[in-house]
């Protein structure tokens, strides 16, 4: 009997809510609470709310046959989420879905589900990561579905994804599976295929410009070039004119310098923060990854000082990518609902001095599992995160 309760203990689910109720670091001052919350079903899904929250959005939940031949037969995102382990006490893993489940973006029911369930707790819209390679494009089902079903009332725009395709999940030199072909051809080709996207009413737009975000424009061989294109391109085919908006994950330059309109933060990106990993307490001996302090993470993008250019505030629900990097993952641990909604809170009254149209936050993400950045339910807290995403956005209304 004792073998038997301590191997249940050992479940990878069990350990982890025990050690995060011990260790986890929530702020018992704070309004917002810790703990599962419930989902709330009556409230209404139309209200104005004075920032618009666009949220990340990973389409890779279904199966390809690109994945099948580099990862294995029917991998998705749901592959390595749910193999991670703990590494130290207190580290949230597995983490495990709530209402959806291990759901499969083919199909057709998934997205209106998401889309409603975001947007009654206060989230505008999502931002789809697009891939392209050259003319060849990966996961765009799940965008095609949501851009044919006009029954989705809710707003969504594009990041084109623009690194390389890796091994290792960081579009870098190494181990690539498929590269980017950026050339002026490319540009036109890109902007010609998305015009479908461009063109919908429901697409994100800011003085009646659509609204492009790319993901790391400084890999383009010249980022105002493939602007002017797009632009030019834009005006002779329709679409008019259109908003661009660089993605501050890698490099943090002026987006003016790159013909762009504007940038967005993206946490964790260009954080610059201890590793703590000295003070927890390891339990894989081989762990080689990073431990930061979420708390930290959300008082250096709070204490930011005013750029000189347009900047989109951006906040990100938690951050851990043990899932992709087993062993080796960069975790910032103690990240709670009540942190998070803190840290919301301050970058939506920071939005608010803006003018109306530019009104506007990003978050990372919705569905980012593998990277623990997610305001989706899971198992642990079910419907906290969204809950206080709800609770901020509402009393932006009372201020």
């Amino acid at each position: 009997m004792k073998i038997k309760a301590v191997c249940s203990f050992l479940n990878p689910l069990r350990f982890s809510r025990f050690y995060s109720q011990i260790f986890g670091q929530a702020s018992s001052s704070s309004k917002y609470i810790s703990r599962y919350v419930e989902k709330k079903d009556n409230f209404s899904l139309e209200r104005d709310f004075p920032v618009r929250l666009i949220s990340f959005y990973l389409p890779q939940f279904h199966p390809i046959p690109e994945n099948d031949q580099w990862w294995g037969k029917g991998f998705t995102e749901w592959t390595n989420v749910s193999k991670a382990v703990p590494q130290f006490l207190g580290h949230y893993q597995p983490r495990l879905p709530g209402e959806f489940g291990f759901y499969d973006l083919r199909i057709p029911e998934i997205l209106p589900r998401q889309a409603a369930l975001a947007k009654s707790y206060g989230l505008s819209g999502f931002c789809f990561y697009f891939y392209w390679f050259g003319g060849k494009t990966l996961l765009e089902h799940p965008i095609e579905l949501f851009l044919e079903n006009k029954d989705i009332d809710f707003e969504f725009c594009l990041c084109w994804a623009n690194e390389n395709w890796t091994k290792t999940w960081d579009g870098l030199e190494r181990d690539i599976l498929i590269a980017q072909n950026h050339s002026p051809e490319d540009d036109i080709d890109f902007i010609a295929h998305i015009k479908k996207y461009l063109s919908d009413p429901r697409y994100v737009r800011i003085e009646g410009k659509p609204v492009l975000l790319v993901y790391r424009p400084k890999l383009l061989p010249d980022a105002a070039q493939t602007a002017n294109r797009w632009r030019d391109w834009c005006r002779k085919n329709g679409v008019g004119e259109i908003y661009l908006v660089s993605v501050q994950s890698f490099e943090k330059d002026n987006p003016l310098f790159l013909g762009f309109d504007a940038a967005t933060e993206f946490p964790p990106g260009q954080a610059r923060i201890s590793n703590i990993v000295r003070s927890v307490d390891v339990l894989n001996p081989k762990f080689s990854g990073k431990v930061f302090d979420y708390r930290d993470l959300a008082r250096r993008f709070k204490n930011r000082t005013e750029s000189d250019y347009p900047l989109f505030k951006a906040v990100c629900p938690g951050w851990d990518n043990e899932a992709r990097r087993p062993g080796r993952g960069r975790v910032f641990h103690f990240s709670s609902p009540e942190i998070y909604a803190e840290w919301l809170e301050d970058s939506c009254k920071l939005t608010m001095k803006k003018d109306s149209e530019e009104r506007m936050l990003f978050v990372n993400a919705w569905n980012e599992w593998a990277e623990g950045a997610y305001l989706e339910p899971d198992r642990k807290f079910g419907y906290a995160y969204l809950q206080a995403t709800l609770d901020v956005v509402n009393s932006l209304n009372d201020e």
